[in-house]
């Protein structure tokens, strides 16, 4: 582990107990994430890539192994408000306003009024909804109101965001404008983010890192570095360079549905 490292994990594996028997939800997973790095996580539904998420944001608890976030303990780095959570659904409240959603860690955390509204302006700006701020959510498109989610986490400035797959209920159109205005928020802002995705193209659009995992007990089967430069148009997707990773993906699921039989 370098002191670029941002997420540590060790042999970790979660098992779950329920009333019809345990669970394995993670099997001895390993992976190292460095700062900037953009990792998306796909795998089958149930293959533990949101449990994988919630264990970096101390919200589920392995049951063997280690995992670090900034060299911490995952409920360290949690008191020491490290990263941001980007749920699937945009969990805005209705009596809010856009910016008053956005405003609420700030409140729960203290910050000063002044400062409260300085950040709530910068990070409007950050996902394009500047003058949105008194709208209150229903007035708002399904990707508006996940841009202002996105915002919400961003708000404390933390350098690691963690997304679980926030774009999955929105039409293609949507989603691809949203790929596009995430990788320009990551490019400016140079944060390390974790992706939780189903869909193939998306992983390979936006990552640097893609980590394939299969079906429950989820394992990494692959994890692939990409070639893909920064700087990525949404017509990089016809060429053969990103079809050759996107394959290679398709063939890292295939595989992880043949070892789990």
């Amino acid at each position: 582990m370098t002191s670029d490292t941002v997420i540590s994990a060790r042999d970790l594996s979660l098992t779950f107990q329920t009333n019809d028997g345990p669970v394995h939800a993670l099997k001895d997973v390993n992976l190292e994430v460095q700062k900037g790095d953009f990792v998306s996580f796909i795998g089958p539904s149930g293959c533990g890539k949101t449990t994988f998420l919630r264990v970096m944001a101390d919200l589920e608890h392995p049951t063997d192994g280690q995992i670090t976030v900034n060299g911490i303990s995952p409920e360290d780095a949690r008191k020491a408000r490290a990263y941001g959570y980007v749920f699937q659904a945009a969990g805005l409240y209705p009596w809010r306003t856009i910016g008053g959603n956005i405003r609420l860690p700030l409140e729960i955390m203290g910050y000063a009024k002044a400062d409260q509204d300085t950040r709530v302006q910068r990070v409007l700006e950050l996902v394009d909804l500047a003058g949105f701020e008194k709208k209150f959510p229903w007035q708002l498109s399904g990707g508006m109101q996940q841009r202002a989610s996105i915002a919400r986490a961003l708000a404390f400035d933390a350098d690691l965001l963690l997304m679980d797959e926030p774009f999955g209920a929105l039409d293609e159109i949507v989603r691809d404008h949203l790929n596009e205005q995430l990788l320009e928020l990551w490019k400016r802002t140079s944060k390390t983010i974790c992706f939780v995705t189903h869909s193939i193209p998306e992983a390979v659009y936006l990552s640097t890192k893609i980590v394939v995992m299969s079906p429950r007990p989820g394992r990494i089967t692959d994890v692939i570095e990409s070639p893909l430069p920064r700087d990525r148009p949404l017509d990089i997707r016809d060429t053969p360079e990103f079809l050759e990773v996107a394959h290679r993906v398709r063939e890292g699921l295939r595989a992880g549905h043949g070892d789990a039989v």
